[in-house]
């Protein structure tokens, strides 16, 4: 056809993981021809993604600064029944708008959105209006795959941006409001002011099954803001269900025979205790732009290998979370973690937990049944 389309690199989703490769490449590699594919009518779909400052590296902040709508450098909050703590790391929030505004201007015709793919492969992606895009290599940043091939809880939420009549007194993201009833697993609300009377709350569960009742959580939303006092209009709403990965088998999740290389969820790349996956969406897309295109699908297999291997140790503490502990006790394990020092924190949320840390979070009284807890230390995760 006419319309049919060649580029060097096809990154098939427009979402965080591809976008960010997409500018990664813009900035680094800007000779390399790409077509970023986005089957919505905008990239980024609509979401906010959310980093402490010591998530990302310092040399790798001027891929990720640029879209930051808000940040809090005064830090951020928890709240737990009969303990409060403020910790100093400052807190910083992208948006979808944000990041639909820095692609655009960077990539210009190189944009496809209202893209739907039928078929990927390693050289051509063909998409349902007819046209053939042909590349050198192709990349799949559409989302989570085959996660039947996973052990997962779930992370789930829904989220209100509430402009209020008058001003709602917060002054910092509160990270973890978990005085709220614990009800579907551990439940906390989220924080996040974006002015003195704009504010996001989200209700976050996690759960042992997806289902999301997003008129009940909705509900729930509208309660908690009344309970605070907060009376507005609801300008913004989002959801989403995050796996919240325990075991399983990568080779089943990403099979070897698999020819066109993947990125972000669908290749495993997040944090598996949290779902949380933006530090490793800038490390990949800053790794990326510095390989050679030829042979990628091996290479971005063998990078997301590794991360899974280092991920066992988080894919534990999801055992013992999902395990060990009785779903409306599950809030003392994270209410346990935050008395810890504030730098293992940090690292525990960017994925890089040293050996002490981790040694330091197993130790003392577990806050589950021990009989539980050691049921599920002797037979680990795969």
């Amino acid at each position: 056809m006419m319309n049919d389309l060649d580029c060097d690199l096809a990154i098939i989703g427009g979402g965080l993981s591809g976008g960010l490769i997409a500018l990664a490449f813009a900035r680094l590699r800007p000779e390399v021809r790409l077509l970023l594919v986005e089957q919505g009518d905008r990239p980024g779909g609509n979401h906010v993604w959310s980093f402490f400052d010591g998530d990302v590296a310092p040399a790798d902040r001027w891929l990720v600064d640029p879209l930051v709508a808000h940040r809090w450098p005064q830090g951020h909050h928890v709240d737990f029944p009969g303990y409060r703590r403020d910790l100093d790391t400052p807190y910083n929030s992208v948006t979808t708008v944000q990041l639909a505004v820095a692609l655009e201007r960077a990539l210009g015709d190189r944009l496809l959105t209202s893209a739907p793919v039928t078929t990927l492969a390693p050289d051509h992606v063909a998409l349902a209006d007819g046209r053939t895009i042909r590349a050198r290599a192709v990349i799949d940043a559409r989302g989570a795959g085959d996660l039947t091939a996973l052990r997962c809880g779930w992370q789930k939420f829904v989220g209100h941006s509430l402009r209020c009549d008058e001003p709602h007194g917060i002054d910092r993201p509160v990270i973890m409001d978990a005085t709220a009833d614990q009800q579907d697993g551990y439940r906390f609300v989220y924080l996040l002011p974006w002015d003195d009377r704009t504010i996001f709350i989200e209700d976050t569960y996690y759960s042992d099954t997806p289902d999301l009742d997003i008129a009940t959580l909705d509900a729930r939303i509208a309660a908690y803001a009344q309970g605070k006092g907060w009376q507005g209009e609801v300008v913004h709403r989002e959801q989403g269900v995050l796996p919240v990965v325990h075991g399983g088998d990568f080779d089943r999740y990403w099979p070897t025979d698999d020819p066109v290389a993947r990125a972000g969820v669908r290749a495993g790349l997040f944090q598996p205790m949290t779902g949380y996956s933006l530090p490793d969406a800038v490390r990949f897309a800053c790794w990326l732009a510095d390989q050679p295109l030829d042979g990628l699908a091996a290479a971005s297999r063998t990078y997301a290998r590794a991360h899974w291997r280092r991920g066992g140790y988080y894919r534990l503490l999801g055992k013992m979370l999902f395990g060990a502990a009785r779903p409306d006790q599950r809030w003392r394990i994270f209410a346990r973690f935050y008395r810890l020092r504030p730098d293992l924190i940090q690292r525990f949320y960017a994925g890089r937990s040293s050996v002490t840390d981790r040694l330091r979070i197993l130790c003392g009284r577990p806050p589950v049944p021990i009989r539980d807890a050691m049921r599920t230390l002797w037979n680990p995760p795969a």
